[in-house]
């Protein structure tokens, strides 16, 4: 009897484990048709997937993650109701990281951020999602930290960056240190820190003492308020003179790479501010040939010196007597690209940054079909915004193309290098140079910011 009950027992569970051995045979794998942003998505850039899969006829989904502890930028939240996937979770706990994206391991197709303050968002996640390219921690973390990115160039080759040395205190013995390294005129950059803040230029010892007083009064608090990456440190490294670029440049898993057309930058140094940030930014430039092919191979040079790979790489450069010096390496996407680049030559650059993390080749289209400007207004001095005027005329110009108002009445207008930002942006584009250019000038002309 019991020989018999032992017998049917061991046919059921024979049955039971072919049922299951054939219903996970007929299940089909899960498709990687996931496209994951790090802590903040713009409306642009689901555009740009959207004309992508219509041309392509391809199938992708859109995912959000953020840390639960930020609030979301308002840009952000109008987009969440356009995509497929939302995640989030205490970003500090690797057990919430992977109880979060565990159900999608095999379902994301690439992890990209388009913001430069989530890099050290983007970099807690890769080893969470170990099974699709990406570039790796360090690579991150070596070109998002000044200093971290200037040793590298220089032990790579020191010919494509400046003298530079680390701050460490305000004692006399430290200055004494930095005039010796360094010399006059010089640079005070907070390591982890963009858009120009906090960036100052120094021609005597009085003034680069007055400097580090207030760039270390203020870092502690521009890293608390979510603008820095890594530890608060200060770079001091030699003044560049010359004429500043930038280049946007696709990195295959391979270290192949694809360049973008370079992009002419205007300083507010270069207008009678006593700052930095990025003015005015120009595509095409009226850079040769030959100088176009320099400047690729120094940046290059830089993105293999930070050993970067699957991703999207924006890199500043000066081009000085000495030759073409590198000012810094982004891992990501620059401010304004995608826009400058769609109107001048028609690249879809949100795109092309999602191909070269999953191999596959961006698509440059050569064909210039125009000229394309990005420029930031700031206030001439400091204080309290009391009157923007001009703004509707500027949108009546024929280059008009988007405006970004980035401070109303009665808000604080700071000077980036004291780590303020814009009043407003705004991209022109015109077919011709000379018409984009009296554009920009009549802008100029029509523009009034004061404050009091």
């Amino acid at each position: 009897m019991s020989s018999n009950i032992e017998k049917n027992i061991t046919y059921i569970v024979g049955k039971l484990y072919h049922h299951v051995i054939r219903s996970s045979q007929d299940e089909k794998p899960k498709e990687r048709n996931i496209i994951l942003y790090v802590g903040k998505l713009y409306g642009h850039m689901i555009d740009a997937i959207k004309e992508y899969e219509k041309k392509e006829k391809e199938k992708l989904r859109i995912g959000l993650f953020y840390d639960s502890r930020q609030k979301l930028d308002e840009y952000t939240e109008s987009t969440l109701d356009r995509i497929d996937l939302k995640l989030s979770c205490d970003a500090g706990s690797d057990e919430m990281i992977q109880n979060t994206l565990m159900p999608y391991q095999d379902e994301i197709l690439a992890l990209t951020s388009r913001a430069e303050d989530q890099i050290p968002l983007l970099k807690t996640l890769i080893p969470h999602i170990p099974y699709i390219n990406g570039p790796t921690e360090k690579s991150l973390r070596w070109a998002a930290e000044k200093i971290s990115c200037r040793q590298r160039l220089k032990v790579f080759d020191p010919n494509i960056t400046p003298p530079f040395t680390l701050v460490t205190d305000l004692s006399k013995q430290n200055v004494k240190d930095i005039e010796d390294a360094v010399g006059y005129p010089l640079m005070v950059k907070p390591s982890g820190l963009a858009a120009s803040r906090l960036v100052s230029v120094c021609f005597h010892r009085e003034e680069l003492e007055e400097v580090l007083k207030k760039v270390f009064k203020k870092i502690e608090t521009a890293y608390k308020e979510g603008h820095g990456r890594g530890n608060p440190e200060i770079l001091v490294e030699r003044y560049m003179e010359g004429e500043m670029y930038s280049i946007d440049a696709y990195v295959s898993p391979d270290g192949k790479t694809y360049f973008c057309p370079p992009v002419h930058i205007k300083t507010g140094k270069s207008i009678g501010f006593d700052d930095f940030f990025g003015y005015q930014q120009i595509t095409p430039t009226l850079l040769n040939e030959a100088n176009i092919n320099m400047a690729k191979s120094v940046a290059r040079e830089a993105i293999k010196a930070l050993a970067l790979r699957s991703t999207t790489a924006h890199v500043e450069l000066m081009k000085t007597e000495e030759g073409w010096k590198i000012i810094e390496v982004g891992p990501r996407v620059g401010g304004f690209r995608h826009m400058m680049y769609e109107f001048s030559y028609g690249i879809n650059h949100t795109m092309n940054d999602v191909l070269i993390r999953i191999s596959k080749k961006p698509q440059i289209p050569k064909k210039i079909k125009g000229y394309t400007v990005a420029m930031k207004f700031f206030a001439k001095k400091e204080g309290k915004l009391s009157k923007l005027t001009g703004i509707k005329k500027a949108q009546e110009l024929k280059s008009f193309k988007r405006l970004y108002v980035n401070k109303k009445i009665g808000d604080l207008c700071d000077f980036a290098k004291h780590g303020g930002s814009s009043v407003f942006n705004i991209i022109m584009f015109n077919k011709e140079r000379s018409d984009l250019l009296a554009d920009i000038r009549r802008l100029e002309q029509t523009i009034e910011i004061e404050v009091e």
